[in-house]
């Protein structure tokens, strides 16, 4: 993966000294079992906030013009990073995972939230013998034992309102049936058991601290890790529902207030948490050692054109319009209340509190805008598959195609990927901008296509791994693969757009006022929290793996 040049006002050396009452250097060298803490503790509590689609110079911009908002305190109340990067496919779910393993898809085995492996039968399987492996992983709604409803199928009454009363334990609303199947076992194969790498919250759990989580699918029982115990309260709410009170039909992301609505609960737990009480005010509990929460309407503010009167995204390049303006306040009020219940419970001075983003969006310029629907040319691709081979079925297997475009085969060989790269390569078109007008396109709006081998060398993963996909291709800056004029923004790709987001550590241990202009990888974020709490970093498996470091202070 490229990386960005170094822009830093004070040395990566000098950098090193500042987190020093958190240790924040190169993970320490001791035993991988040494879950014990290892380092004086720092924090004892750590709050993580990831706002989905939030840029770096999106949080500059909103500061500049609210220099006393919550945001501003929380960036000068401690070490704000201005070139941090999420992992690249930049989707939410590696971009979740790398933060909370350490690891890149390569490692943890997580490219997107809906892929492919070659290894695991398809969901439903119950007799294995003989049955061709080859099977969608899907981590979406598609799981919830019921995606129409807020709950996921857990049958609550009184929905939305009712919604805190949600399980703390989602993996039980999973549908087992709509699980890939390990060939191995004939069982299926639930999220946390993807993963191939610990998470934070295991290592914490260990060393005998609470935690708390809480996201936008039941899937995100992912984070639990390898062991699936990882989190001990996690509210999934299901973003992607039926929404109560807004348009028939639509769910939480069609309608940006109805975004907010939704993550006012996710706020509503958290805030009962650092009251000491379970996600939903029933138990008192204590308040968690590492906890926190994603928000999902600066992202839907993004890629709406309009919504309650507004129009979504951005007026020019970086500047964000009216409607993603106005949820920037929204956010910024959230944090707020979450800043002060802190310090109202008399916690401000042990916690941390880590915020940035699982991905960005793209495009920041709407005159970019290139929306190609990618339909025609995967049916193209397996029609020219089978006119060259006869008797053959697709070769397109399974595709996701955002901003960026993965797609895994059904014959794995080079000679196939080559033959889809050039087909892909020499297609040209039409689709849409920002005004809905025809605007043309060429080599399926892709800037690069890596195949084969060259995929798994771009992920830095083994060639011919289950899990990598075939083809990967970085697209030309502003295409968004959508069949329609729904959506003006996608992310997933390989852009600035996609990949620079937010990082801020303030609170607890951290300095105030410090800019950080070297680059860093919000995958430097997990490490850094065992390291504020006392854990030995390299208690992570991805830490080891790729010797990912700790943040740097100045």
């Amino acid at each position: 993966m490229s990386r960005r040049p170094v822009h830093s006002v004070r040395s990566v050396t000098a950098a090193a000294a500042a987190l020093a009452a958190v240790g924040a250097l190169t993970a320490a060298a001791t035993p991988a079992s040494a879950h014990a803490p290892v380092h004086p503790r720092a924090a004892r509590h750590v709050l993580l906030l990831s706002v989905d689609g939030l840029h770096q110079a999106d949080l500059a911009w909103y500061i500049a013009r609210h220099p006393h908002s919550a945001l501003a305190r929380l960036a000068g109340g401690g070490v704000e990073y201005t070139h941090a990067r999420t992992t690249n496919p930049s989707d939410s779910f590696p971009g979740m995972v790398g933060q909370l393993t350490g690891g890149d898809p390569g490692t943890t085995g997580v490219y997107y939230d809906d892929t492919y492996s070659s290894a695991l039968l398809p969901a439903g399987t119950t007799k294995c013998a003989g049955v061709k492996p080859g099977a969608e992983v899907d981590l979406t709604e598609d799981l919830d034992k019921n995606q129409d409803s807020l709950d996921a199928g857990q049958g609550l009454s009184g929905l939305p309102g009712s919604i805190l009363q949600m399980t703390g334990n989602p993996t039980t609303l999973l549908d087992p049936a709509k699980l890939p199947v390990d060939p191995k076992t004939c069982r299926p194969v639930y999220p946390h058991s993807y993963l191939r790498v610990n998470t934070v919250f295991e290592v914490a759990r260990t060393a005998g601290l609470r935690t708390a989580w809480s996201d936008k699918h039941a899937a995100y029982d992912i984070l639990n890790g390898p062991s699936g115990k990882g989190i001990q309260d996690l509210f999934t709410p299901e973003i992607n529902s039926k929404a109560v009170g807004y348009a028939a039909g639509a769910d939480w992301t069609k309608d940006n207030a109805g975004t907010e609505q939704y993550d006012g609960y996710k706020v509503r737990a958290v805030l009962n948490e650092i009251d000491g009480y379970d996600h939903s005010r029933t138990h008192k509990v204590g308040t968690p050692a590492v906890f926190g929460m994603n928000f999902q309407s600066v992202s839907t503010a993004q890629k709406l054109p309009a919504s309650d009167g507004l129009t979504g995204g951005y007026q020019a390049k970086g500047v964000p319009g009216p409607l993603l303006a106005k949820n920037l306040d929204f956010v910024d009020q959230q944090v707020g209340a979450l800043l002060t219940e802190l310090r109202t419970r008399h916690l401000a001075d042990s916690t941390t509190v880590i915020l940035s983003a699982k991905h960005g969006q793209s495009p920041t310029d709407p005159t970019a805008l290139n929306r190609i629907d990618d339909g025609p040319l995967l049916d193209g691709l397996n029609a020219a598959w089978k006119a060259a081979h006869p008797g053959a079925g697709d070769l397109v297997a399974h595709a996701v195609d955002d901003d960026a475009m993965l797609i895994w085969l059904t014959d794995r060989s080079q000679a196939a990927a080559d033959f889809a790269k050039a087909y892909l390569l020499a297609r040209s078109g039409t689709g849409n901008g920002i005004d809905g007008k025809a605007r043309p396109f060429t080599a399926s709006g892709l800037q690069t296509l890596y195949a084969g081998t060259a995929a798994a060398r771009y992920f830095h993963a083994r060639p011919g791994d289950d899990r990598v996909p075939d083809l990967v291709g970085v697209t030309q800056y502003g295409v968004v693969y959508t069949g329609g004029k729904g959506k003006i923004a996608e992310h997933g790709g390989a852009h600035a757009d996609d990949l620079d987001v937010p990082l801020v550590v303030s609170g607890a241990a951290a300095p105030h006022g410090v800019r950080v202009d070297s680059p860093v990888r919000t995958t430097q974020i997990a490490p850094t929290i065992l390291r504020l709490l006392g854990l030995d970093p390299r208690s992570l498996d991805a830490v080891r793996i790729e010797h990912t470091r700790t943040l740097p202070a100045r």
